[in-house]
């Protein structure tokens, strides 16, 4: 009988020790993939260790080399969210491929400038010059504003976000334009009497937009459809992961983190 309970105590302990196990065991934890676009992504790897820590969400920060990329892998399932864009203009890419990237929460708003390594102020723009605008509908449309709004061009009033450079209707300058990858912009700026550069790829470039910029576009209430955003699929807005994704960016902290690092070229925008 001593032996039987000896047997019974030892299977006892054995099965205590697989639960105790069991229950010391970390949770797993859940992978989310990021898109973003560039190399400054100081915010985005402040909340990706907070997350780890924390919630045991491995946010993985997927980068792109241009806007449209990160729209197209969230469609095909290569990505869960990105953080990269404008929402004017993952909506037109939307439109014209019948996608269903969905804005679940706003970033910063970045704003566009005027660079030139040839001239300090637009007013020097000289007749006949050359302009570099980024070649995709909605950056094109927003620099052709900007340069509207500094005076250089007028445009067709009834196109209203969206203009062409065939909606100049007054160019007394008689400018150039030169439409290329937004990319590409910051490396022409040589080639070029002036170049208009998403504030990104300028950061890239070496620029701090709010000094380097001989224009930089004005903040405004207009300015909404130009704010940055966080997109899901369409199914998947309401997830809580993404969800709790969203709560530890739009933080204080992540605030400071942007300011430094943009030296307050980016304003955050919740």
């Amino acid at each position: 009988m001593k032996i039987r309970w000896n047997k019974w105590i030892g299977a006892f302990l054995l099965l205590l020790v697989f639960a105790l196990a069991a229950c010391s065991k970390p949770a797993s934890k859940t992978t989310v993939k990021l898109g973003v676009v560039g190399e400054q992504n100081e915010a985005w790897e402040y909340v990706q260790k907070q997350l780890l820590e924390n919630e045991q969400i491995d946010l993985q920060i997927v980068k792109f080399t241009d806007y449209r990329q990160p729209i197209e892998a969230l469609e095909d399932g290569s990505i869960d969210l990105h953080a990269a864009l404008t929402e004017i203009f993952m909506d037109n890419v939307n439109q014209e491929s019948g996608y269903s990237n969905t804005t679940i929460a706003y970033t910063t708003l970045n704003p566009l400038g005027i660079y030139s390594d040839k001239i300090n102020d637009i007013s020097e723009l000289k007749e006949g010059s050359v302009v570099a605008l980024p070649n995709d509908v909605s950056n094109e449309s927003r620099a052709l504003l900007l340069l509207q709004t500094a005076g250089v061009i007028t445009l067709d009033p009834a196109k209203g976000l969206l203009p062409t450079t065939n909606d100049i209707t007054d160019n007394p300058k008689q400018l150039t334009f030169k439409l290329l990858d937004a990319n590409q912009t910051a490396r022409a700026i040589t080639d070029v009497a002036i170049s208009l550069i998403n504030n990104g790829m300028a950061v890239d470039a070496g620029f701090i937009p709010t000094e380097d910029a001989i224009f930089l576009e004005p903040v405004a209430d207009s300015s909404k459809p130009y704010y940055n955003v966080i997109a899901s699929r369409a199914e998947d807005k309401e997830n809580q992961t993404y969800q709790k994704i969203v709560d530890y960016y739009q933080t204080d902290e992540v605030k400071e983190i942007i300011d430094k690092v943009t030296k307050k070229s980016s304003i955050p925008v919740w």
